[in-house]
């Protein structure tokens, strides 16, 4: 699959590239997407939610009221769960969510991912160029160029300080080096991104 490449200010260079099929034209595992994207957000979450049991409240311990003839059960504390203040009964405790997968695993689902963008006409591939500083605007009038009004991921070769500073306050947009991609957010960009010197790395880099 050819794709022209474009400049800096959304215009075709009169070059292309062309996409490679061992990682952009692979037949898609669904399940392999389905398990690395869970993994993902797994991982993200902290696990720290907590809930006191009846061990943990500080409330009375003296006995409620006689044992026999009330007609009612035979409650024995304040701190038992069914009263209001009471302990939680089998409430969340602390726990770590990540779990692994196999590399092979996220291998494919990582260029899974990266087919379903080829296929859907949802790559670009621009030239490499530099930012002299960080400038938010310059980087938005970048984007309003190529004429993108959806949620983009920008990939960069290696990590550039000036285009991460710059893109990373645009709503909508992720700047990320080629290397560090990953299902998740390939799948939630709208729009792929790629410099020439991104697509050349993550060539190399799937092949090995």
């Amino acid at each position: 699959m050819k794709v022209n490449v474009l400049n800096k200010q959304g215009a075709e260079t009169g070059r292309s590239v062309t996409l490679s099929k061992e990682i952009f034209g692979i037949e898609p595992n669904d399940h392999a997407i389905w398990l690395d994207v869970k993994q993902f957000q797994a991982n993200q979450r902290q696990g720290t939610h907590k809930t006191k049991d009846r061990s943990e409240i500080s409330r009375s311990t003296r006995k409620l009221f006689r044992q026999k003839g009330t007609g009612g059960a035979r409650h024995g504390s304040l701190k038992s769960g069914i009263y209001v203040g009471g302990g939680r009964i089998h409430g969340p405790r602390p726990r770590d969510y990540s779990f692994k997968l196999n590399k092979k695993l996220k291998k494919l689902a990582r260029l899974s991912a990266l087919s379903y963008k080829a296929k859907e006409n949802n790559i670009l591939v621009v030239e490499d160029f530099e930012m002299a500083t960080p400038k938010t605007s310059e980087f938005k009038g970048f984007l309003n160029a190529l004429n993108i009004n959806e949620r983009t991921l920008f990939v960069t070769a290696e990590t550039n300080k000036n285009i991460y500073l710059s893109g990373r306050n645009i709503e909508g947009n992720t700047v990320m080096k080629a290397t560090d991609i990953n299902t998740y957010q390939v799948l939630k960009a709208g729009k792929l991104i790629l410099t020439e010197g991104a697509l050349t790395k993550l060539e190399e880099s799937n092949k090995q």
